[in-house]
């Protein structure tokens, strides 16, 4: 199952953990994301993963 965002394409990235004693280790970032439910033109419902801060967008360009 990948983790990317179907509406902005957002990715994990790869960074560094840094310890106290500037150790670096390989990491990554992954998206914050979440699954919701859209209804097409057609009428049927489909599951599409969603990340959280593109959600908020969405939000709040419905509400104006």
């Amino acid at each position: 199952m990948s983790r990317i965002c179907q509406v902005t394409g957002k990715r994990p990235m790869v960074g560094n953990n840094v310890s106290h004693a500037n150790n670096k280790t390989k990491r990554r970032f992954l998206p914050n994301l979440r699954t919701i439910r859209v209804t097409l033109e057609d009428g049927t419902t489909r599951k599409i993963k969603v990340a959280a801060s593109t959600l908020r967008t969405l939000r709040k360009q419905n509400n104006k």
